[in-house]
């Protein structure tokens, strides 16, 4: 009998707490407080934003922006139209991707896999991301103390997207390091600080600068 009652306050607490509870919205944002845990997120159209050391699964939102704060955690991130921000100390194990949307990574976030989309910026400031960046129209800041393995992928645009005239812009600076290849496959706007170590550039021909 007390076996069976531990087994249902064990059951009620995940619950309340959140542990293995899916969210999901039509229309509307999301938000998980700080410290919780939960299931998968989603919505269709609104934003969601995980709270500092919270726990989730996979998130997924079509039109609205991702915001992750401080050390929260997720299996994976996705959005259709809209940004999405990894706080300081953010941990993605999956991809984190977005179709139209700048993707911003801070001091000490990492996502274990790849990191892409098709128009939008990124920017990398202490991060890491090991599965690589792969865009079409977006330009890329690797900053400094960032660290991106795998490579940097710029596809050719196949007439889908915005900016078709316009090159990218990859940016990587003194202090930065980018494992593998660097593979262009149109012409893009290629500067490399000083201090930056890379690997070897493959495809077009990218324009070549130095940072000032």
């Amino acid at each position: 009998m007390f076996r069976y009652a531990a087994v249902l306050l064990y059951a009620y607490a995940a619950v309340a707490l959140g542990a293995t509870v899916d969210i999901s919205k039509v229309n509307g944002s999301i938000e998980v407080d700080a410290g919780q845990q939960a299931g998968n997120v989603s919505t269709v159209n609104g934003s969601i934003r995980v709270g500092s050391d919270a726990r989730v699964r996979e998130i997924e939102t079509v039109n609205g922006s991702v915001r992750l704060d401080p050390r929260a955690a997720a299996e994976s991130v996705e959005t259709v139209n809209g940004s999405v921000t990894l706080d300081e100390g953010v941990v993605v194990t999956g991809d984190a991707s977005a179709v139209n949307g700048r993707m911003t990574l801070q001091r000490g976030a990492s996502v274990n896999g790849r990191l892409e989309n098709v128009n939008g910026s990124f920017d990398l400031d202490g991060a890491t991301v090991h599965g690589g960046i792969e865009t079409v129209n977006g330009d890329v800041t690797v900053g400094a103390g960032s660290r991106v393995e795998n490579g940097i992928r710029v596809e050719k645009n196949r007439g889908w997207s915005w900016n078709k005239s316009s090159r990218p812009k990859i940016t990587i600076e003194s202090g930065a390091t980018v494992e593998g290849p660097l593979v262009f496959e149109r012409e893009v706007d290629l500067y490399v600080g000083s201090g930056a170590v890379i690997g070897p550039v493959e495809g077009v021909s990218p324009v070549r600068h130095a940072l000032p």
